[in-house]
């Protein structure tokens, strides 16, 4: 795993103990292991997004948050104590990825009977209202459109007050506005000082909630750190402009689309005097970090390789 200095809101220092916490958690799948000797924190108040390609291990995390699945070895709590414990899951609100609504029940009528669950529920009108559910509150499910579920489901991870949300893969389904309005919605429940840990394929989700970022694949985690952390996992700038061409100016790599040029250097500051001192004439000069993506793919593809090339020497030693 990639180590970065510890997110905000896990200082070493703090001494309130973490609301959900896996210490070398795995859990296998006969033969198919999905998740490998993970230890992860989750402290109160964190917006936490977990990245990772399909089948890296992301869902079984949060299944055994949650204790809908036990690991096989190692150690799982929920507000200090074992998930699979009703008592450790008052205070949890969880979306799935998928969620099954009694289709003749309305909604208002769906969210009554999670609500009959919680000592404090949130008022249904009030949290449909959040949600941009309020007029569909007499609808019944088994006639909304496959994001007005997805936004129904979501809304009942909510109603609880929970202090701790899991969300996998929350706005699956969702067009962009529904998507945006439910980013406000988790947002809020945030700054209220509420905790999340979500899941998500869309890169531009996690870059729009997260204050901290977990990359997960093949079932380990690889790098754990701020936005801006993850983003240093690639070391290279990115350097962009205009020129009828360039020379040889040390890049390590050089995308060229007609007159546009992209550029990658470790060190872009002195590939730029490279350009301005090579005479070339050159326009629409712009130098940028990598985004999350590119930072994400990097990260994944050579944590594959890594793995691939441990995997070899083993086979190798074997024979």
């Amino acid at each position: 795993m990639t180590r970065v200095p510890a997110p905000s809101g896990t200082d070493a220092a703090t001494s309130a103990p973490p609301l959900a916490r896996l210490l070398g958690a795995t859990r296998r799948y006969g033969e198919v292991v999905a998740l490998d000797d993970v230890s992860l924190d989750v402290p109160a108040g964190q917006l936490l997004g977990l990245l990772g390609p399909n089948g890296a291990g992301k869902s079984t995390l949060l299944q055994l948050l949650c204790g809908l699945r036990r690991p096989t070895s190692g150690t799982v709590e929920l507000f200090g104590r074992p998930p699979w414990e009703p008592a450790g899951r008052a205070q949890l609100g969880m979306t799935p990825q998928e969620t099954g609504l009694p289709p003749t029940l309305r909604v208002g009528e769906v969210v009554d009977v999670v609500a009959g669950h919680y000592p404090d529920p949130v008022p249904t009108a009030e949290l449909l209202e959040r949600f941009g559910l309020a007029e569909l509150r007499r609808r019944q499910t088994g006639g909304l459109s496959g994001g007005q579920k997805r936004r129904l489901a979501v809304a009942l991870a909510f109603v609880g007050r929970p202090r701790l949300v899991l969300l996998d893969e929350p706005t699956t389904g969702l067009d962009v506005d529904a998507r945006h309005d439910l980013w406000e919605a988790v947002r809020a429940y945030h700054r209220g000082g509420g905790t999340v840990v979500l899941t998500s394929h869309y890169l531009e989700e996690v870059e729009a909630l997260a204050e901290r970022v977990v990359v997960v694949d093949r079932g380990r985690v690889l790098v754990d750190g701020t936005l801006d952390e993850v983003r240093s996992a690639v070391p290279a700038r990115r350097v962009r402009l205009r020129a009828a061409a360039l020379p040889d100016l040390g890049a390590e790599r050089v995308v060229v689309d007609g007159d546009r040029h992209e550029l990658w250097a470790t060190d872009a500051d002195a590939l730029v005097r490279r350009l301005v001192r090579s005479g070339s004439e050159f326009s629409e000069l712009e130098v940028s970090s990598p985004s999350l993506e590119e930072a994400f793919l990097a990260v994944t593809a050579s944590g594959g390789a890594a793995r691939s090339d441990q995997s070899t020497r083993t086979s190798e030693g074997a024979r």
